[in-house]
């Protein structure tokens, strides 16, 4: 039998997702490994760009799992309380976030085999927010470690990272998963796109919102990250065809998970084994799917019409 997955072209997209996120990718990843997908390029948002360029650096995943599964806040969250209220002095003058990106900028680059861009083992795409011109950036080339901390910081809650004279922070604002960042750059027959970021939304979300420790955070959050991405669907596991005109198929996969609210990180390793089984049923799906279908997906891709796709970028460049 023809293992089709293993002949095609695959890229893969991690989105944004908090701390949670960079658990529950770690899991995805875990299981394309042991499915034995290889990943011909890959690109990533906020948790997703530190996870992915981890990943593309050559790390061994395994190591990465025990890394973030013995994380303490301290390293990737360091609030200086004294410089926010010593700010009022001065009128907030210079003061750009409650926590330096130094914690997490020094851990990143520990766990990374290679430190640029240009040689990791995978091609690696990062995205951010180019604070002075709202532009949507994607880096591929440069240190690695700034890079994908400042796709990772959260405005108001992190100082933006200067890169080149730049200021850049959370990519999340604009597109909370890259999938134009590599799909038709790298002649993909298959782009994965492992969707973990939160829904909040009506009055139901609200509420839950409400019960949760740091509640203020998480409302923050919901107003920076509100948009619905184009590719989304109310199943687990979707087919899409790339808006950009290549015939490339996206296979969208989004598991139902335990929450886990940033900056908290008790509960990573249940979110990291629920992402790894969650992925690793519906790769197996994916693949049944393939071999069905003679390799073929284009028979059950859901259709999504340029409208939908224009108001989500129009919406997620707003």
């Amino acid at each position: 039998m023809t293992d089709y997955h293993k002949q095609l072209r695959t890229g893969v997209v991690l989105s944004s997702g908090g701390v949670r996120g960079v658990y529950a990718h770690t899991g995805f990843l875990l299981a394309l490994q042991q499915m034995g997908i290889k990943v011909q390029a890959i690109a990533g948002c906020s948790a997703g760009a530190v996870v992915g360029g981890v990943y593309a650096s050559g790390s061994h995943l395994q190591d990465w799992a025990k890394e973030v599964l013995t994380l303490k806040t301290r390293q990737f969250w360091a609030p200086s309380w004294f410089g926010f209220f010593g700010s009022f002095l001065h009128q907030g003058r210079g003061y750009t976030g409650l926590s330096t990106t130094k914690p997490a900028m020094d851990f990143c680059a520990q766990q990374l085999q290679a430190k640029t861009f240009e040689n990791c083992q995978i091609p690696f795409y990062a995205l951010a927010k180019n604070l002075a011109t709202g532009d949507k950036t994607v880096f591929r080339q440069g240190l690695l470690a700034p890079r994908i901390v400042a796709s990772a910081a959260i405005p108001l809650l992190y100082e933006p990272v200067e890169i080149d004279s730049q200021f850049y922070c959370d990519g999340a604002l604009l597109d909370l998963a890259p999938t134009d960042a590599i799909c038709c750059k790298h002649k993909l027959d298959i782009l994965i796109v492992h969707h973990v970021a939160h829904r909040n939304t009506g009055r139901v979300g609200l509420r839950k919102v409400m019960q949760r420790p740091w509640t203020l955070l998480t409302i923050l959050n919901m107003l920076l990250y509100q948009q619905r991405p184009w590719y989304l669907s109310d199943q687990p596991l979707v087919y899409r065809r790339c808006p950009c005109g290549c015939n490339a198929i996206i296979v969208v996969i989004e598991p139902t998970l335990p929450e886990l609210f940033w900056p908290v990180i008790q509960g990573g390793m249940k979110i990291m084994d629920a992402a790894r089984q969650q992925g690793s049923l519906l790769l197996a799906r994916y693949i049944d799917n393939l071999q069905q279908q003679g390799g073929s997906l284009s028979g059950l891709v859901e259709e999504v019409s340029a409208e939908q796709v224009n108001r989500s970028k129009r919406y997620s460049a707003s």
